[in-house]
């Protein structure tokens, strides 16, 4: 007889779980109290304008592809994925433009401009990266990971001293990068995982062979395209996916979870549980009257939540032709804002800003010369009791002053269509700590660079999935969380590994 599985949110580590896990031969239900499965990855449009509202860059397809393959599908089948060219468009307050692009030779002449020095290390700097991102692939990509113990398990004391395990990553970009400008570019790809380059282990300098090496994309109609094609295959292994449907308690017998409680007062028996809902909020609510929750969540402490954003959805009914389909306005000095999102955990006053407009590759995104902008401000998590209301309109307001003196001529003048995300929203939308987006922060003093186990310590039969476990956030690495996890609960099980892996 099948084992019953339950997951708790259809964010996308919970469709990667529970694709796997259906595909392992388990019986699978997923539960999600929104109108549509995707969590973050999700989706608005109005005045004819559609806007990814979470993710707007993918990269590492290989664990899409990966995941599909489990499931003895292709994931070329289901969406359409095309590389972006250039990948990012960054424009300095000195005035300096400089486009990141893994066409080499056109990136070694951007560099040029800025730094002859720094071009003729480059291909130095691209193998050190490289090397990161290998060994990232025998331990961190391929095992659901506890900590340290397990990391060297999985490799020989000469590869976790190449790791420079005493450095941060910005002290790795800073052994092969002078330019300032440059610096600051490379240091930004951390923020796909929502932390600090002064806090993060050198390893990741791997992020920036994932984005000149193995390229980043996007998927036509949409970046939520990835979440249809994932209900689809699930429909097709016969998942049953509950929307509208909120959880109120997963119900324990002993130290094992015997089932859910839903808010409608139904009961629903399970023999696994697996949860797409953070790890501390899952404690926090949905085991709130278990006697020992209170005490593993001060034994999480160390994990604390990534930043949150301010995200506001334009659409203008113009076009801005000096954008790229990604840019980034940054601030004048990254560790000044850095050192105040994440140490003093304060709004930066010269915050570095996203614009993604995918209407530049799409043309369904927006209506004929008009554009849709997604733009997103990273700011510290939400303190308790913190409310953005009286913050938003000034916050809003110092964005598009920025915007508009760094070259978005009339910003203000071409808005048509607007709609705002704060923190708060993150929060109540997602169940999100703090209204953190990208889940735990890589923070080599506070955590090592780990992030919490995908097995509970408290319920034997209790898994978690998504941005706060292992691997971490961002749309690979909360994919990746749900396989790996699936590989825990087979191995807890002594289930036989099904061995698909494409990376």
């Amino acid at each position: 007889m099948k084992k019953k599985v339950l997951v708790v949110g259809a964010g996308l580590g919970g469709l990667s779980a529970a694709i796997r896990l259906a595909s392992d031969g388990y019986d699978v239900t997923v539960i999600e109290k929104g109108e549509r499965i995707g969590g973050k990855l999700n989706i608005r449009s109005g005045k004819g304008f559609t806007f990814d509202t979470g993710p707007s860059i993918l990269t590492m397809p290989w664990v899409l592809e990966q995941l599909f393959a489990s499931a003895n599908r292709d994931l070329h089948d289901y969406v359409k994925i095309e590389r972006i060219e250039p990948q990012w468009r960054t424009f300095f307050e000195d005035g300096k433009t400089i486009d990141l692009t893994s066409d080499i030779p056109a990136m070694l002449e951007e560099m040029k401009k800025v730094s002859p020095e720094d071009a003729d290390g480059f291909f130095e700097y691209l193998h050190y990266c490289s090397k990161m991102y290998e060994y990232s692939m025998k331990s961190f990509y391929k095992k659901s990971l506890t900590g340290l113990h397990d990391l060297r398990s999985l490799h020989s004391v000469k590869e976790l001293l190449s790791m420079d395990p005493m450095k941060s990553m910005d002290a790795s970009t800073r052994k092969y990068i002078k330019d300032e400008h440059l610096r600051q570019l490379f240091n930004f790809l951390v923020m796909y995982i929502g932390s600090s380059p002064y806090n993060t282990p050198a390893i990741l300098s791997q992020l920036t062979h994932v984005q000149l090496g193995l390229g980043i994309y996007y998927v036509q109609g949409g970046m939520y395209k990835i979440a249809e094609a994932l209900g689809k295959v699930l429909n097709e292994l016969g998942v049953e996916i509950r929307l509208n449907t909120a959880v109120k308690e997963i119900v324990t017998n002993g130290h094992r979870a015997s089932g859910l409680l839903l808010q409608t007062g139904e009961m629903i028996p399970a023999d696994l549980v697996v949860s797409n809902l953070e790890v501390i909020p899952t404690y926090k609510t949905l085991l709130k009257e278990h006697p020992q929750a209170k005490r593993e969540v001060e034994h999480l402490s160390k994990y604390e939540p990534t930043v949150s954003g301010l995200v506001l959805l334009l659409g203008v009914n113009r076009k801005y032709e000096k954008l790229a389909h990604h840019n980034f306005f940054f601030s004048k000095d990254q560790r000044v804002e850095f050192d105040t999102i994440f140490n003093k955990k304060e709004i930066a006053d010269d915050p570095t800003i996203y614009v993604g407009i995918s209407s530049k590759s799409d043309s369904t995104q927006a209506p004929e010369g008009k554009e849709n902008l997604f733009v997103l401000t990273h700011v510290p998590p939400l303190k308790d009791g913190q409310d953005w209301t009286d913050i938003q309109a000034h916050y809003r307001e110092m964005i598009l002053t920025k915007l508009e003196r760094m070259g978005m001529e009339d910003l203000r003048k071409s808005i048509e269509f607007e709609y705002t995300f704060t923190p708060n929203n993150l929060q109540e939308l997602y169940g999100a700590n703090g209204g953190s987006i990208y889940g735990v922060v890589t923070d080599r003093k506070k955590n090592g660079g780990f992030k919490i186990p995908s097995r509970s310590h408290l319920l034997s039969n209790l898994y978690f999935v998504g941005g706060s476990t292992h691997p971490g956030g961002g749309v690979p690495m909360v994919t990746l969380s749900g396989q790996l996890t699936a590989d825990a609960i087979n191995e807890d099980l002594k289930m036989p590994r099904i061995n698909r892996e494409i990376g």
